[in-house]
Formats: structure tokens, C-alpha cells, sequence
């Protein structure tokens, strides 16, 4: 992933919103804030870039992708679905998903909106 140059293209389309880095040393996702669940608890928007996203489940948020930008694949439990430019998946509470791309751009789109506490990562079993 060109980190610096994804950054600043994030930095530049969303001024003054939170860039986040799943890791520091094995950088495969970064996420922008567009509307966090401190503003409205209700529901949260942020913006995914991504190569490969940790395999994870939520506790209680139901999320919306929609690809803007590259393609994507999407591993829930044991089904892949492949996302183009506007193709769009939900993802239900609890269910185990992962996402594989190439610095694909993906609104994610959560309610109730997305918390540290509600994001469960796991070792890849099943998927």
C-alpha cells in the first residue's frame, strides 16, 4: 500500500477527520472517520482503505460496505463475495468477516454505530 500518498488523499478529500492505522508495523487498512458514533451513537460512516483487513466480527453493529473505489473481496464465514466499483454487502452482527483488496476505497457505513469495544477481532478459523 502507498501509505504516505493514501494519507494524504484521505487527509485532502476529508480535512480534519481522524485517520486511523489497524498496525504500525504490518499496515493493511486504514480507516478515516467521516461521521463517528461520538457524534450520533446511532449510526457512524468512515472510509476504508484496504489491502487486507484482519478477520473480525461485531458484538452488536450491523455494517453496510459500498466499493468507490478498486474491487474487493469479502469473506463471510465461509462464503467470498466479489464487490466492483458500487457494489454493496451488509454484514450482520456477529458474523465473522474479512476483506481483501488492493488499496480499494470502501464506505462502511455502521449502525449502531461503530466502537473500539464492539470490534472483535479473531485468528482466522472458517474463513
Amino acid at each position: 500500500m502507498r501509505i504516505n500518498e493514501v494519507i494524504d488523499e484521505l487527509k485532502k478529500t476529508y480535512p480534519g477527520k481522524k485517520i486511523l492505522l489497524n498496525s504500525k508495523d504490518n499496515l493493511t487498512e486504514i480507516l478515516c472517520e467521516i461521521e463517528p458514533a461520538s457524534l450520533h451513537p446511532d449510526y457512524s460512516v468512515a472510509v476504508a482503505v484496504i489491502d487486507e483487513s484482519v478477520p473480525h466480527y461485531h458484538t452488536n453493529t450491523t455494517e453496510t460496505y459500498e466499493v468507490l473505489r478498486g474491487a474487493l473481496d469479502l469473506t463471510i464465514g465461509d462464503t467470498t463475495i466479489h464487490l466492483k466499483q458500487g457494489g454493496t454487502c451488509t454484514i450482520q452482527p456477529e458474523e465473522l468477516h474479512k476483506a481483501t483488496g488492493s488499496e480499494t476505497w470502501v464506505k462502511v457505513t455502521s449502525k449502531p454505530g461503530w466502537i473500539p469495544q464492539d470490534h472483535r477481532k479473531v485468528k482466522e478459523k472458517n474463513i
